[in-house]
């Protein structure tokens, strides 16, 4: 399948390495990027870093009004939106079950879980409607593996990765699934696997470091562009492990 050459596509969490990596790779590949942020200086270094063309925007990812603000914003401008690459993270740990605190959680509950709901129950029209929507989130080995010291980090990210699974069920019943007059699946929803991420500015800090079993933000970056040259078919509900 061969993807429209310019599709709209939303960075979230985009003032980051990993965001501006996927920005700038995604506008490379001749898209129209929006990357969000919650800080408009850091967003706005961000956007101009992934180089000229990607359009930075500030967003509260956890209030739904203003995810609808945001969504507006962006349709107004450019139309339809055709892709969400959803890059919002954080980490807290503990020594234990008993030393998880409430506020770690509420935190982690925040940033892995509240902007997901938010970003999907807004976006998932226009993914649906697209004929190249996709919407991919960033998980970790870690929940497959849950530790009593991440525990409150991989509950969140299981919870976060249901979310997205069951947001890939709605497409395939929207398209491919349905009872009547089923169509070709053209909207699909992925969960990116890493151990953690690096950079290149993380490298330059601790040269003496292998970084073993982190993906590089460059490598995330080429598989969310690659997303929108591989079926939806081939894409919808997969776990897709990006680590080494």
């Amino acid at each position: 399948m061969s993807a429209p050459r310019t599709l709209n596509v939303v960075v979230t969490g985009g003032s980051g390495p990993s965001g501006i990596a996927t920005a700038r790779a995604l506008r490379d590949a001749g898209h129209t990027v929006f990357t969000v942020g919650s800080d408009g200086p850091r967003i706005e270094a961000a956007a101009a870093e992934a180089g000229s063309g990607v359009t930075p925007l500030v967003c509260d990812l956890t209030s739904p009004a203003e995810v609808r603000s945001l969504h507006a914003t962006i349709t107004a401008t450019a139309g339809r939106v055709d892709g969400v690459i959803h890059l919002v993270g954080g980490w807290r740990g503990a020594k234990g079950i008993t030393d998880q605190s409430d506020e770690d959680w509420d935190a982690l509950e925040r940033s892995a879980i509240t902007t997901v709901r938010n970003v999907t129950r807004v976006f998932y029209d226009d993914l649906a409607a697209s004929d190249t929507g996709r919407f991919a989130m960033v998980s970790s080995t870690a929940a497959g593996s849950p530790t009593a010291a991440a525990a409150s980090y991989v509950a969140a990210k299981a919870a976060a990765e249901a979310w997205t699974l069951a947001m890939a069920d709605g497409f395939r019943r929207d398209q491919s699934g349905r009872k009547n007059e089923p169509v070709e699946q053209r909207s699909a929803a992925v969960v990116f696997v890493v151990k953690a991420l690096v950079d290149a500015g993380m490298r330059a800090k601790s040269p003496e470091r292998n970084f073993p079993g982190f993906t590089d933000v460059e490598e995330l970056a080429a598989a969310a562009v690659g997303l929108f040259t591989t079926p939806a078919a081939e894409l919808n509900g997969q776990r897709l492990l990006l680590s080494r």
